[in-house]
């Protein structure tokens, strides 16, 4: 759990440009600053969302490192944002998760949605939610019961929506609710409207802490006859499936697999550590073989988790079609860390049952990257589609195509 900085590893090099290496330098030394000194105190408090690193790494314009610089953001690219991502997890997956930021503005979005909110998001006036997730459908979005119903020139939404990350820190949230009657097909029935947090009708209950992300809210989110403008539609009528999957396949899973990855390494270097200084016998537990072999094994799946979690935004920044491979690396990205997570424990003995042992924040970290953006019996189901040639849309390659396509600006002389 250092946050001493260290540079990318060789394999990381067909990845990496020169600028992927200078943000890479300054998430390290971001860590090292500013989220190492409040670790132990967001440990603390676990009943306290953490405001302050929000704060710092909005203005860095992080929150937007995907947004295109015509809108205030670093356009730098999914590359850079799992580096950041992964960086920040090493040291903090709970501050890691508050940076992951919202990308279905960029891709649903008008011109004119997109000038009103990006630039905010960029200069770090307005964090972003997406709230799919209910209470009985959980992310089954097919069964979201979350209505929203017209009037006049507005939409009325009322329902509720749990689990929603930055929901005490985010001022906008991208809510998806059910338009059509009942017996409509989801692909149909299902649209996305942004919605202000200071909308009367819209309450956050407090934040209630869970078994791990000490300092990250995910909480809920009740609609009581919210009313929002008609203009607050992202995407169109009936779209708004396709704004969830997206949002879930392009940002939801690498961004998981990111964190994953940070708390992977995190976990490999405080064993190592712990066995490097415990005396045993006439040398260390390091020396012993058969610790060795389980460290050995807890290394091979770091590399391996590793390399999934950047070979596939790099595809995605390429704009090649990577739908399975990001979905492969979220899946595999948990189970291996949370396999490396209990062979931590066992090797650190009746250590790992005190209090005071930091690998127990790890071991509960990591449990919250396996349910969002789809458990891992989703993900399997979705890797068994494209086994059998049944892949669906390939978001990868249409949305990033969409993103490089040059479009008219509708206000432009």
């Amino acid at each position: 759990m250092s946050a001493t900085p260290s540079t990318p590893p060789p394999a990381l090099r067909p990845y990496l440009t020169a600028r992927h290496h200078l943000l890479w330098d300054e998430a390290d030394a971001f860590a090292a600053e500013y989220v190492a000194p409040r670790v132990a105190r967001m440990e603390a408090a676990p009943g306290r969302v953490e405001h302050k690193v929000a704060d710092l790494m909005a203005a860095r314009r992080w929150f937007a490192v995907t947004v295109p610089s015509a809108f205030g953001g670093l356009g730098a690219g999914h590359v850079a944002k799992s580096i950041l991502v992964h960086r920040i997890a090493r040291v903090s997956a709970a501050a890691a998760a508050i940076l992951i930021p919202v990308g279905a503005l960029l891709h649903f979005a008008t011109h004119e949605q997109k000038c009103r909110w990006l630039p905010r998001v960029a200069d770090g006036s307005l964090l972003l939610s997406i709230a799919v997730t209910e209470p009985l459908a959980g992310g089954h979005i097919g069964g979201i019961q979350t209505v929203a119903e017209r009037a006049g020139g507005e939409w009325i939404i009322t329902g509720s929506k749990m689990h929603i990350g930055n929901s005490h820190l985010a001022g906008a949230h991208l809510v998806v609710a059910r338009t059509a009657e009942a017996g409509v097909s989801a692909s149909q029935a299902l649209t996305a409207f942004m919605v202000e947090s200071d909308r009367p009708g819209l309450s956050v209950p407090d934040h209630r802490p869970g078994l791990g992300l000490h300092g990250f809210g995910a909480g809920r989110l009740d609609l009581d006859h919210v009313r929002v403008p008609k203009d607050h539609v992202v995407g169109e009528i009936g779209q708004g499936l396709s704004v969830a999957l997206s949002s879930s396949i392009l940002y939801g899973r690498p961004n998981l697999a990111a964190v994953s990855l940070g708390i992977h390494e995190a976990i490999v270097a405080t064993t190592t550590a712990r066995l490097k200084t415990r005396p045993r016998y006439r040398g260390t537990l390091s020396d012993l073989p058969v610790l060795r072999d389980r460290i050995g094994d807890m290394e091979a799946r770091l590399r391996a988790a590793r390399i999934l979690a950047y070979q596939c935004v790099h595809l995605l920044d390429q704009g090649l079609p990577c739908d399975a491979d990001l979905i492969n690396a979220k899946y595999l990205g948990h189970q291996w860390a949370a396999q490396s997570a209990q062979d931590a424990m066992e090797l650190h003995g009746a250590h790992a049952l005190d209090h005071d042992c930091g690998l127990q924040r790890l071991w509960r970290d990591i449990q919250h990257t396996y349910p969002p953006a789809g458990t891992g019996e989703v993900q399997r189901i979705r890797l068994a589609d494209a086994a059998f040639g049944e892949d669906h849309i390939q978001w990868s390659e249409r949305l990033a195509a969409e993103a490089t396509r040059a479009r008219p600006d509708p206000t432009a002389a």
